[in-house]
């Protein structure tokens, strides 16, 4: 296989169609080719379906420490929005690139494997690894498995490198996200006998009422910080129900998130609606309907990032060619950094590009920033040389 640039490869990783919805193996299949060249030693986790993968990789010795540098694989839909050319052909024009995934966030999985044919694997002292996931925009649904798996077939890395689009600055924090589908199961009866059922609506909205004050309660308690905003956000996204005005629905379900501070225990907020709906919303619903309930159940669960007090990856990575000084060193957006501290993995968020890109129309990335990354990454190779 011929050797890529940046730029090539960027193209070749968003022409493959990746949207959350659909599969990913088309792109896996590819990578995990192209890397044969460079003696990986691939492992691959699956979802459920077995129609998306994870792809870990190791290259270089089977040593102690490491590096991972970390991308997604899946993007967001490009359904209606008003693109001006194909979002799966990467296309320059004024300057910028254009694809969906440019930015968010294959241009940094296009940097690593492209510079890959600058690695000296003889000279390494310390491994490699690629991690490349599925679903992270949907929850980030697979990197748990993928880490799981790795941890259990090779040594742990000393750092894990999250290449999210940062404008290649460094974040040490995220909040964290959580994800659940409230489902509020009532007895349906005539509008005029209320008496005799039991309004899902009405209850819902009860809950969200209570949710909208859980919010509200952060925002008033909000203290200074690098975060925008600076609180625990609480949202419910969307919500179903009912059949007819003069119908007292039986149904009715909602889906709400909150974004939580990295130092919130993210089991406060689910608790607390919890205590409200068993204590004040239920007793109502079942008063003349006793089968009447509500159940929520999680939908997705992503946590924090949550600064290191050593800050070992977050001095080391500052000081890598490329990377830019500036920015708080913290964002809402969530990311799978997370999971890689959570393992032991001290790890931070940088990559090219701006998340201002992400999921919009017309998504693009700057070529300096792939430049800019193309030093970081070649950096990150030089100190798996001098650990030896």
């Amino acid at each position: 296989m011929r050797s890529l640039n940046s730029v090539d490869m960027l193209a070749r990783l968003v022409a493959f169609p990746t949207v959350s919805r659909d599969s990913n193996l088309s792109l896996i299949d590819w990578v995990e080719e192209y890397l044969e060249s460079f003696g990986a030693r691939c492992r691959r986790t699956w979802n459920t379906e077995k129609t998306k993968a994870n792809l870990f990789v190791a290259i270089g010795p089977d040593a102690p420490g490491g590096v991972v540098l970390s991308g997604h694989t899946d993007v967001v839909p490009v359904d209606g929005q008003d693109w001006h050319s194909d979002p799966f052909e990467l296309t320059q024009r004024d300057g910028l690139l254009y694809g969906r995934g440019s930015s968010d966030m294959k241009g940094f999985s296009a940097v690593f494997l492209s510079r890959l044919t600058s690695l000296n694997i003889s000279a390494m002292g310390k491994p490699l690894y690629l991690a490349l996931s599925y679903d992270e925009e949907v929850g980030c649904l697979g990197i748990d498995r993928m880490i799981d798996d790795a941890l259990t077939h090779f040594t742990r890395p000393d750092f894990a490198i999250i290449g999210e689009p940062t404008t290649m600055q460094v974040v040490r924090a995220h909040k964290s996200i959580n994800v659940y589908r409230t489902v509020i199961s009532g007895q349906a009866a005539h509008s005029s006998q209320p008496h005799r059922g039991a309004g899902a609506i009405l209850a819902a909205g009860r809950i969200i009422e209570h949710l909208d004050g859980i919010g509200r309660s952060r925002r008033a308690a909000a203290e200074e910080s690098g975060f925008e905003p600076p609180w625990t956000t609480v949202q419910v996204g969307t919500i179903q129900g009912g059949t007819a005005s003069n119908i007292l629905p039986a149904h009715c379900e909602f889906l709400w998130e909150y974004r939580g501070l990295p130092d919130e225990n993210p089991e406060l907020i689910v608790e607390a609606m919890q205590t409200f709906i068993e204590r004040e919303v239920l007793p109502d619903l079942q008063e003349f309907a006793p089968e009447a309930s509500i159940k929520t159940t999680p939908i997705a669960q992503v946590p924090p990032l949550i600064p290191d007090p050593e800050a070992k990856a977050e001095r080391w990575v500052r000081g890598l060619s490329g990377v830019r000084e500036g920015g708080s060193g913290e964002v809402s957006f969530a990311t799978e950094a997370g999971s890689f501290q959570r393992a032991g993995i001290s790890s931070v968020v940088c990559g090219p590009g701006s998340i201002d890109q992400a999921h919009q129309p017309n998504e693009f990335i700057e070529p300096a920033e792939l430049e800019r990354c193309e030093a970081m990454v070649d950096e990150v190779f030089a100190h798996l040389y001098r650990s030896g």
